[in-house]
């Protein structure tokens, strides 16, 4: 059994997610999610479950506002009678990239600090950073600058990613709104759900890849150049696992993402009705 880490090396949930997608099949056993998370328990610790969480917190803010400040910000400067999913699309799509450009190197960083001793460690090195800082410093001196956007182009690949999932949103909302005046959190919780399951199933195997090129990859045993780009890393997947080798971890992925983007959606919606309550009322008495 592992010792266990300081509560500063932990976040778990993503670390399971990692560890499915990121296994390599001919050292684990092709197991369910809760058979692997047993697993993982079994073999390295409960503490393995729950690393990283203080810098995954910390890009989760970084990455959401810089997302909703574009998307709502651009879609102020647009035409608010233009309502269309296509609209939604392309809001979504350029606030993607600004998101990736601008955060990449704090994912770069957590993918690494979540996979520090797990059995899929980068060719068995050991991590020299504890936190978000000390990660992003020793990248950009070990590997360059160019370290620190390792996965950015699969990462541009994925803003369609957020983009369906706000297209699917927002025509959801649209059709909800026009029938009940005032949806219910759970309402939203439940739309944000379809929505990111919707984004979610058809970006994953670019997600998965995304994972394996920040995470790193051994050149001995997936016999991959260091610099294996997107196409090269989809095909070598393929070969040796099948198509659903493009899939492996989507349960997990699933679970965890969907939750995610259900509480953020809800929790949008109320803090925003609220603050435009809190705006109003504030008029009113001026």
């Amino acid at each position: 059994m592992a010792q266990s880490k300081p509560l500063n090396k932990v976040f778990s949930y993503q670390s399971w997610i990692h560890a499915v997608s990121v296994e390599d099949p001919k050292k684990r056993q092709a197991l369910g999610t809760l058979h692997l998370l047993k697993q993982l328990i079994r073999e390295e610790g409960v503490a393995t479950l729950y690393r990283g969480m203080i810098p995954v917190l910390q890009s989760l803010c970084i990455s959401n506002f810089v997302y909703f400040y574009t998307f709502h910000s651009l879609k102020a400067l647009s035409s608010s009678s233009n309502q269309s999913a296509v609209r939604d699309l392309l809001l979504g799509s350029v606030s993607g990239i600004v998101n990736v450009l601008a955060t990449t190197p704090f994912w770069v960083v957590n993918s690494r600090l979540k996979m520090k001793g797990l059995n899929g460690n980068r060719d068995g090195e050991t991590t020299k950073y504890g936190n978000l800082f000390e990660g992003l410093m020793y990248i950009a001196q070990v590997e360059g600058v160019r370290g620190l956007w390792a996965g950015a182009v699969p990462s541009l690949m994925l803003v369609c990613n957020p983009a369906l999932q706000f297209m699917m949103y927002e025509s959801l909302k649209r059709r909800i709104t026009k029938i009940a005046k005032s949806p219910s959190a759970m309402t939203f919780f439940l739309i944000g759900a379809l929505a990111k399951t919707f984004a979610t199933v058809l970006t994953y195997p670019l997600q998965l890849v995304q994972t394996k090129l920040r995470h790193g990859h051994s050149n001995e045993s997936m016999k991959l150049p260091p610099n294996a780009g997107v196409f090269q890393m989809l095909l070598y997947i393929v070969k040796n696992s099948g198509i659903e080798g493009l899939f492996r971890g989507l349960e997990a992925k699933i679970w965890q993402t969907v939750l995610t983007a259900a509480l953020m959606f809800a929790t949008y919606e109320k803090i925003a009705k609220f603050v435009m309550l809190l705006l109003t009322r504030q008029t009113k008495f001026v």
